[in-house]
């Protein structure tokens, strides 16, 4: 009967290594799948955070070149005002001097006019 034990005590002995060994096996690629899903999403996160910070990289250039483009609109705005203005005083100065002018020619055309009629005749 010691025989028995003996073998029944082995018997469960290596039925336990044999359990301990399968069980391990199968809870070690359980782990890896874990790990890798976690790194995975790790991974996902910082894309994410890289994708947001590109964003917003180009949300301020665009806004900065936004930004430019109505200095640049707005500049040339003011300097076809200022042309536009300068125009208007070049007619206003030219339409002074024609005026200055006829009136000139008109006194000299009197004066000529006075002298030939008030002028001594020589026969």
């Amino acid at each position: 009967m010691k025989k028995v034990l003996v073998s029944k005590a082995a018997a469960t002995l290596i039925a336990t290594l044999f359990a301990g060994a399968a069980f391990a096996q199968s809870t070690a690629p359980a782990t890896a799948p874990a790990a890798a899903a976690h790194a995975e999403a790790a991974h996902a996160k910082e894309v994410a955070k890289e994708q947001k910070d590109v964003a917003k990289a180009e949300a301020k250039e665009s806004k900065e070149v936004a930004k430019a483009d109505a200095k640049v609109a707005k500049e040339k705005a003011e300097a076809n005002k200022d042309v536009a203005e300068a125009k208007a005083d070049a007619k206003v100065k030219k339409a002074k001097a024609q005026e200055k002018t006829a009136k000139e020619k008109a006194e000299a055309k009197e004066d000529a006019h006075a002298n030939l009629t008030h002028a001594p005749q020589t026969k």
